[in-house]
């Protein structure tokens, strides 16, 4: 594996090297194909069209209870729950919110939506109402798909949301009989009793009757398929409006760098309503015919005891989850010759957790790099990374094939010269179609350059050196990364000005060891009186109680003003 410092001046020599024309990182692309030929077909239509040349291979295994299913199976999943869904009235042009942990109830939906012509807008399941309200009034949704474990917070704010239609599935719904006692043992018995609702219609009830054979809807590869989210410096989230074509090609882009292929097998721990979750762990193994393993929940030491007993060609991660792995005995005492492609995203790779991973690797049998990538909601998720046989240190990489990136003088579309700082902007089949309802982001966002192409800038300052390697330096947008769930203090501080005691607030991002940064809020009570322990307690249950965990203040400071 060759190495290089990326301090070395002559990677950096000012040239300003046009590289839309000239894509210098083709030369480091060895044996992956510089361009992919894409079908012209709807999600749906691309994973039938591996149903097809595949039929008996494992699409899926449900690593709790070990359900698998062929791609013909799955097909048969999908197309069934898709009558059901036009059975009880679901057309062309309808919003399904789908709020579930990866699982085959939460990746079916996906797929039967796209096939009726509908749009899946993904969110997190541990969502507390009024995010979900936000969600669902965000996407206009007027369909819902959720666990009974979670109808009572959708239960809360429905009324005040376009959706008429709630769907509930249980996690026991593909669990054998074993397996179902010992959840309803572990869990099952403590999820509150769903009362009678003539919204809800459940999953079971559906796929257990039989309705008329639906037929695919009228639309194109460039139609809306997926809703992903991203926050914004209103500190209200922008939904992302991605196509069939952008989840095609980021799979296939995937599939071809990591030589992922009919057979092989990648361990699902991303969670689906993320775009490294759906993108990369799921359906990246679909477009290829390869095995995708869905985690609901996990922790390290789970990871480490799937690795040691499935054996999966293929881990992606966090950097957070790679530093536990190489601290884990099971991991380190797993055989793990049967890896050929590790992969961390989501957030910066600490040079030490990379080392230190490789090392617990090769001790154990292996022989793979720990690879890093860069990319971003807006383009689905990676779009650009290391190769499997070249490394140079704090570079993110280099564009998947058909992509283009490029660094601006920041604030225009002008270029910059090599080695100089700017904003990293990319090109191709990934970006994103634009936000949701919202023509003014989407134009600040999605610009056409010179060439005639539309370039998103990614508010990420970088550079790039004469070979066609990127470098991440900074964020020009507010956001913070938690356990690498993107966090925008915009949004949170939002929320805490709405606690009656607060007078204003602002976010921080606090290293910590564990988690690499913590949220930390900095307030300013209405009344000084009440700066007490009690009150900050009082701040951290509001926040839980509005908030996602990775976004909820574990720490707070009082202060009389608040940092410029």
């Amino acid at each position: 594996m060759a190495e290089k410092d990326n301090n070395n001046d002559e990677l950096f020599t000012g040239e300003v090297l046009d590289v839309a024309t000239t894509k210098p990182w083709l030369k480091f692309y060895a044996g992956v194909e510089e361009s992919i030929e894409y079908p012209d077909v709807t999600l749906y239509e691309r994973l039938m069209q591996t149903v097809e040349r595949y039929p008996d291979e494992v699409a899926w295994e449900f690593t709790v209870g070990g359900k698998k299913a062929t791609y013909r199976e799955f097909a048969h999943l999908i197309d069934g729950f898709a009558d059901a869904l036009a059975g009880h009235g679901f057309k062309k042009g309808d919003i399904m919110t789908i709020s579930m942990p990866t699982s085959p109830q939460g990746i079916i939906p996906v797929y039967a939506v796209n096939k009726l012509g509908g749009i899946a807008s993904m969110i997190h399941p541990l969502s507390p109402p009024p995010q979900i309200k936000m969600y669902l009034n965000i996407s206009e949704s007027n369909w819902a798909y959720t666990l009974d474990a979670f109808y009572h917070p959708f239960n809360e704010i429905l009324d005040e949301t376009s959706v008429d239609k709630l769907i509930l599935c249980k996690m026991g719904d593909f669990l054998g009989p074993l397996w179902k006692f010992l959840f309803w043992l572990a869990r099952g018995r403590k999820i509150k009793k769903v009362p009678q609702d003539d919204r809800v219609i459940w999953y079971k009830d559906m796929v257990n009757k039989s309705f008329p054979a639906a037929p695919k809807a009228d639309i194109s590869t460039d139609d809306t398929a997926i809703i992903l989210y991203s926050g914004g410096t209103t500190g209200i989230p922008k939904g992302i409006e991605l196509s069939s074509k952008n989840l095609i090609a980021e799979g296939m882009q995937v599939g071809k760098w990591g030589n992922l292929s009919p057979g092989n097998s990648i361990l699902a721990i991303l969670p689906i309503f993320h775009g490294f979750g759906l993108g990369v762990c799921v359906n990246a193994a679909f477009m290829v015919g390869g095995k995708s393993y869905l985690i609901p929940t996990f922790t390290p030491k789970d990871v480490a005891k799937l690795v040691n007993k499935k054996k999966p060609n293929f881990l992606v991660g966090v950097p957070t989850l790679f530093e536990a792995l190489a601290s884990d005995p099971t991991f380190q005492q797993a055989d793990l010759s049967c890896l050929t492609a590790t992969f961390s995203g989501a957030d910066t790779l600490p040079r030490k957790t990379k080392d230190k991973f490789e090392k617990v690797v090769v001790d154990a049998g292996g022989k793979v790099q720990l690879l890093e990538g860069y990319g971003l909601t807006e383009a689905v998720t990676a779009c650009m990374a290391t190769p499997m046989n070249d490394y140079r240190e704090g570079s993110i990489g280099i564009p998947f094939p058909d992509m283009l990136a490029k660094i601006c003088k920041t604030g225009t579309t002008e270029e910059a010269p090599c080695g100089e700082v700017g904003e990293i902007c990319i090109s191709g089949p990934d970006v994103m179609k634009g936000y949701l309802n919202n023509p003014e982001a989407t134009a600040n966002t999605l610009k056409k350059h010179g060439d005639d192409r539309i370039w998103l800038h990614t508010g990420d300052m970088g550079k790039m050196d004469k070979d066609g390697w990127f470098y991440f330096q900074l964020r020009l947008k507010r956001m913070l990364k938690v356990s690498g769930v993107n966090v925008y203090p915009n949004h949170v501080e939002e929320v805490l000005r709405k606690h009656p005691d607060i007078e204003d607030v602002c976010i921080i991002g606090v290293p910590d060891k564990k988690q690499v940064t913590r949220v930390k809020a900095m307030v300013i009570l209405k009344d000084e009186s009440k700066k007490t322990e009690d009150m900050k307690d009082e701040i951290k249950k509001y926040a839980r109680e509005n908030l996602l965990k990775w976004e909820s203040p574990r720490e707070i400071e009082f202060r009389d003003e608040l940092p410029v």
